[in-house]
């Protein structure tokens, strides 16, 4: 992560000791695509963070809880917010790729995939 890419400027974030904690594979997905983009200088960390929050406030006034299980729903939308103000992709892309990240399987296994056909390990 680079050094301005403050995890603490995201006081919601669910963590443990050793850092951020993911319940399904999308959520570490569209975690580490936020991370990238900012890394690439799409946008800085504080521009994230005041978008991820104002999409955490409107979940909020719509009725959301609040529990933390909804938080990676917020990230994605906030990523799917901040990438199309910037025109970072276009919308129909943007609609396809959100769906299918928070549509990927779940589970400890994810075998949706095989590991050897990409360049790492």
């Amino acid at each position: 992560m680079s050094p301005d890419a403050d995890l603490a400027a995201l006081p919601l974030l669910p963590r443990d000791a050793e850092g951020p904690v993911f319940r399904e594979p999308w959520e570490a997905r569209a975690f580490a695509l936020a991370l990238r983009l900012h890394e690439a200088g799409a946008f800085t960390w504080p521009e994230w963070a005041a978008v991820l929050a104002e999409e955490i406030a409107r979940a909020r006034a719509e009725g959301d809880p609040d529990l933390g299980t909804t938080y990676y729903r917020h990230w994605l939308a906030a990523l799917e917010r901040i990438t199309a103000e910037k025109d970072l992709v276009a919308p129909d892309a943007l609609a396809r790729e959100a769906s299918a990240i928070a549509a990927a399987p779940a589970g400890p296994g994810h075998d949706d995939h095989d590991h050897d056909d990409h360049d790492h390990p």
